[in-house]
């Protein structure tokens, strides 16, 4: 297949407001490719190449022009540039690149060009995120969508998975299940206003401490741990308190889901902040992060994905003892504020409830889970960033805050709508952490070098805001603001795709309702 179909796509996508369009377009450029084609193809499409982050920078990319007047080159060949490209490092590592790039560039119409420019530098806006990609490979192979979406989220990759569902037979789909070492997208909370709301939705339900620390994913088989993130990183070299704990389980082989975070010597949880700098950084040693569990997916080569929970809990308790989360099984509202307010009095966020009967729906918010948190935060992006004044001169202060939007509904196709701003709760190492971190994802180097004014910045940075609400405004496109809105901390363990949906920013407004259908995948 020509690059130029897939780059004529990318166009007609970003032009494209509806959802269920830039499905179809999708799924007809799918069915034209070949089984060798698919995966590249589909990280093409989302935004995100197999090969991950290539390491190219506007720099290297500044003086490239495409400008050729028939399109000659294929997905295979735009495939094995960005292999090249990752694998070229060392000395004189830039001017290879550099001279690669231009080989290539001189071959590419301007479409191309533009395309491959914004897979280098992540700034591909599209609207053909996760989701709607999934949509479309459910299309263009007519396989079921529970196989497509379940074999998707086990894989942890949609590539592999369209084209299992594409070109694969029936059986290979169907037997894609839970392998070791090979982490899954984890399960997901919808929110609930109060535990009475939440038991109503689930029924009899595990009523459990919300903790605030950094979701991890522990395999084990034998003497290797591996430990992930919940976007899938693996961290394992972080975390060697956990390692340690983990080999001392007896079972020789499992995959638990549960939370890092760091403890004070009275066993309360530390600052938020505290635990995702130890999360950043090497875990060992007496500021390292433990892990609390809340589930088990598989056991000793068994997979627990479609065992009720109540069994899993069952089995996790007497996998890992103490490190089991605190909460209790019931159908009693009473109850379940009671575990609710001793979550809080110890210093967690406040309680998830979940549906006794319900499988591990790996990758999925629904309503099987209702989190119910008296403080409210949400994870959003940081879009743009305000020069300081008085104390903070010379630093990247305000932060512009963005939902995502995905489908363009409120701005841009594929893109964030802003929410509002925050210059709160900031810390002076984090100012200065901030100011260089944001300062390398400009947009525009020279309005980091005028050192005032706003440096608009490549939406990757998740943070997570504490907030009192929102309110109607007309100020900013989504038709919601925050309301007294302060960092708590950045979030390092999530992609910009994991943070909040603009419809669960709209939904704290009175009488608007959330559809948790809606919600990024992790």
């Amino acid at each position: 297949m020509k690059f130029a179909d897939v780059a004529a796509t990318s166009t007609k996508l970003a032009a494209t407001s509806s959802r269920r369009a830039k499905a179809e377009t999708i799924a007809g450029l799918l069915r034209a490719a070949e089984a060798d084609e698919v995966e590249p193809l589909v990280g093409m499409l989302v935004g995100s190449p197999r090969q991950g982050r290539i390491g190219v920078g506007w720099a290297t990319l500044s003086g490239l022009r495409a400008d050729a007047a028939e399109p000659t080159v294929t997905i295979a060949e735009i495939d094995r540039l960005l292999d090249e490209l990752q694998t070229t490092t060392g000395a004189g590592s830039v001017e290879r690149r550099q001279q690669r790039l231009a080989e290539t560039f001189a071959r590419l119409t301007e479409p191309e060009g533009r395309l491959v420019w914004g897979l280098l530098t992540g700034e591909l806006r599209q609207g053909a995120l996760g989701g709607v990609t999934l949509e479309a490979v459910i299309a263009a192979s007519g396989a079921p969508a529970d196989q497509v979406r379940r074999a998707a989220m086990l894989l942890g990759d949609l590539g592999t998975a369209a084209r299992l569902a594409l070109h694969g037979t029936p059986e290979e789909l169907m037997a894609v299940d839970l392998t070791i070492f090979r982490p899954v997208l984890p399960m997901l909370a919808s929110s609930a206003t109060d535990v009475g709301d939440a038991l109503a939705k689930t029924g009899p339900a595990a009523v459990e401490h919300k903790l605030d620390g950094a979701r991890v994913q522990v395999h084990r088989r034998g003497d290797e741990v591996r430990i992930f993130t919940r976007n899938l990183n693996e961290v394992t070299d972080r975390l060697e308190r956990v390692v340690h704990a983990s080999l001392a389980l007896d079972a020789t082989e499992f995959v638990l889901d549960g939370e890092a975070l760091g403890l004070d010597a009275d066993g309360r949880p530390r600052a938020f902040q505290d635990t995702m700098s130890s999360f950043g950084a090497d875990g060992g040693g007496v500021g390292g992060l433990d892990a609390t569990f809340f589930d088990l997916l598989m056991l000793n080569g068994r997979s627990l994905l479609d065992v009720p929970l109540g069994e899993r809990r069952a089995l996790l308790a007497e996998l890992v003892g103490a490190a089991h989360v605190r909460g209790v099984e019931t159908d009693d509202p009473a109850v379940a504020a009671d575990v609710l307010a001793d979550s809080l009095a110890l210093g967690h966020e406040g309680v998830v409830v979940k549906a006794l009967d319900s499988a591990y729906d790996a990758g999925r918010r629904g309503g099987s889970w209702r989190k119910v948190k008296p403080v409210r935060t949400l994870d959003l992006v940081v879009i743009g960033v305000e020069w300081g004044h008085g104390r903070r001169t010379g630093k990247l202060s305000n932060l512009h805050l963005a939902a995502l939007d995905p489908d363009g509904t409120f701005g841009d196709a594929g893109g964030f709508v802003m929410v509002g701003k925050t210059f709160k709760g900031m810390t002076d190492e984090l100012l200065a952490w901030q100011t260089e971190a944001l300062s390398a994802l400009a947009l525009d180097p020279a309005a980091v070098a005028a050192g005032r004014g706003v440096v608009m910045v490549r939406p990757e940075l998740v943070v997570e805001i504490a907030l009192d609400g929102v309110q109607s405004s007309r100020k900013y496109p989504g038709g919601v603001a925050l309301r007294f809105a302060r960092v708590r901390g950045y979030r390092p363990d999530k992609n910009a795709a994991d943070a909040d949906h603009i419809s669960t920013v709209r939904a704290m407004l009175p009488g608007v309702t959330a559809d948790p259908d809606t919600s990024p995948a992790p």
